[in-house]
């Protein structure tokens, strides 16, 4: 299948006008959705289990790449009528289908799994987001609804990772009567910014003997530029050295997928979801404010998730992402349908860096649904 092209003008980015300037000269910038849709093969080549992997269309003709993993030993599990409520999974920040290699198999042995790239990264289509906050939050938010519809789930156990669990929440609040239980990995966007930093001097006062990694050095990289520029313009302005960038700031992605991958694979594949046209991140940009905290955190609407909906937020406990924000939603909504759980040696990226029992534990969750 053909790869989707970017759709609709792009507005304020500043990256967008170097990107226009290059475009006469094709190998500025070594990538492209063929490359991406390449790489993404070999990824998931991996997969044991049957794969369905095809563009759903959205009424607004975006079209958003979904994958669907089913156990082959499992007839019909396709037939979501009188089958196990499916598990959908949602990437993160600059992320795609690809990095959940390592948990399609195991988590789909009992029931279907569907992932998909959200709208405007990786291989989905990449139209206009807003600059303003809510109004970018709800294109997000609208697309994976138009996707569910398309796609003809009832309902659905939600999985989101970093910003994917922010939409996820979003999501869920909106529409609670399809999420039969929301799970929520190293969520993005959760805590105050003036709360946080006030907990942190308090812990630091305290001499609290836990204490979260500091915000890595990639990542204060990123957020200098913010202001300035999306997040990524870096990668695509570096044009021919953009991929060597990726493999010096996020060495970490091969080392994660070293045993499924000798090469460079994995960290090619950030790159080509994150060297195409902006789009995503353009929305992204515009739901943060300085450093990558939310401008609409997640902590001030919690509480208008169904108090009956069961949620299970999950932390990395060598993340930097503060767990904190975990325990503040149990005392927003009580204890009776929150849970928080620490992987240990496990960083952000809960799901590669402790396969094994990130999956166990997501496993747990499902058998406790239908």
């Amino acid at each position: 299948m053909d790869s989707v092209t970017a759709t609709g003008p792009m507005h304020n980015d500043c990256d967008t006008q170097t990107s226009s300037f290059w475009s006469w000269w094709p190998s500025w910038r070594p990538t492209s959705m063929s490359l991406l849709k390449t790489v993404e093969s070999k990824i998931l080549a991996y997969i044991q289990n049957d794969l369905w992997a095809r563009f759903v269309t959205l009424p607004s003709k975006d079209r958003i790449w979904t994958l669907t993993i089913t156990n082959k030993t499992i007839p019909n599990t396709l037939d979501t009528q009188g089958h196990k409520t499916p598990l959908v999974m949602v990437h993160g920040f600059g992320g795609g289908v690809g990095l959940w290699i390592r948990n399609l198999d195991a988590l789909s042995r009992s029931r279907p799994v569907y992932a998909f790239d959200l709208l405007g990264f990786g291989r989905s289509s990449r139209p206009h987001f807003p600059s303003d906050a809510e109004k970018a939050e709800e294109q997000f938010v609208s697309s994976i609804e138009e996707w569910r519809q398309s796609v003809g789930l009832e309902n659905m156990i939600l999985l989101g990772h970093s910003l994917g669990g922010y939409l996820a929440t979003s999501y869920a609040i909106q529409h609670p009567s399809r999420v039969s239980h929301l799970i929520l990995v190293d969520p993005w966007g959760f805590p105050e910014r003036q709360k946080v930093n006030n907990q942190t001097q308090a812990g630091q006062t305290q001499g609290s003997e836990v204490k979260r990694p500091s915000i890595p050095h990639w990542v204060k990289a990123v957020v200098s530029i913010m202001s300035f520029f999306n997040p990524l313009a870096v990668i695509r302005a570096a044009g021919p050295w953009g991929p060597g960038l990726v493999n010096r700031f996020r060495p970490d992605f091969q080392r994660k997928f070293e045993d499924l991958f000798e090469d460079d694979t994995m960290t090619q594949y950030i790159y080509h979801c994150n060297a195409q046209t902006p789009s995503g991140e353009v929305g992204f940009r515009a739901m943060s404010e300085s450093l990558g905290w939310a401008k609409r955190p997640m902590l001030q609407r919690v509480h208008l998730l169904p108090p009956s909906m069961p949620v299970t937020m999950l932390y990395g406990a060598r993340s930097w992402m503060d767990s904190s924000s975990g325990d503040s939603v149990v005392h927003i909504r009580g204890q009776a349908n929150t849970s928080v759980f620490l992987i240990s040696n496990a960083s952000h990226h809960v799901y590669a860096d402790q396969p094994e029992e990130f999956n166990r534990v997501v496993e747990n969750i499902c058998r406790s649904v239908n």
